[in-house]
């Protein structure tokens, strides 16, 4: 492996992956992500300020549970994946980030009610870990492109290593887009 590859998203956006945008933007952000990680939390507020900011964005999130330190993290990706199963993958995504100080059992029943998604089958796809592989399919992408937490960002592919902030976070944008 060479240095170059050290900063490079090495697994390439496919079907598999949860997106919002099109493939074909001239921007492609991908995030390895935890939904009980605070600097995860404070980076989804980031993505949401850039995705009003930059128009042809296309927006990847590949779960990145550090389940040692994160008691909730893997069942908190379980959840957003039985949430996918139904149609509902970004909304419960979204919940998520928006309530991690809550990510306990029954507040993941509450947002699956929220959402209307049929609690039975949810409730049956966390417990019998359904979606554990496409979960482990994600950290196993990540580990590939040397992603050791979360969160990690790629923009068209080159790791961001700057500040989680808007101001270097769009200033990479643009100089990677150009």
């Amino acid at each position: 492996m060479s240095l170059g590859d050290r900063n490079r998203l090495l697994v390439p956006i496919s079907e598999q992956d949860h997106i919002q945008g099109w493939v074909s933007a001239s921007v492609a952000l991908v995030e390895y992500g935890d939904y009980q990680c605070p600097t995860c939390g404070e980076v989804h507020q980031l993505i949401k300020a850039i995705q009003t900011q930059v128009n042809d964005l296309c927006f990847v999130f590949r779960h990145f549970p550090q389940s040692q330190i994160h008691l909730y993290a893997l069942r908190t990706a379980e959840a957003a994946e039985a949430a996918a199963a139904q149609g509902q993958f970004w909304q419960m995504h979204d919940l998520l980030f928006t309530h991690q100080q809550a990510l306990g059992n029954a507040y993941l029943v509450e947002y699956a009610n929220h959402l209307r998604l049929d609690i039975p089958r949810f409730l049956q796809d966390i417990s019998s870990q359904v979606h554990l592989d496409r979960i482990h399919k994600d950290i196993e992408s990540g580990h590939h492109s040397k992603v050791t937490a979360a969160p990690a960002l790629f923009i068209n592919g080159i790791r961001y290593h700057d500040r989680w902030n808007i101001e270097p976070l769009i200033a990479a944008i643009v100089t990677t887009n150009h």
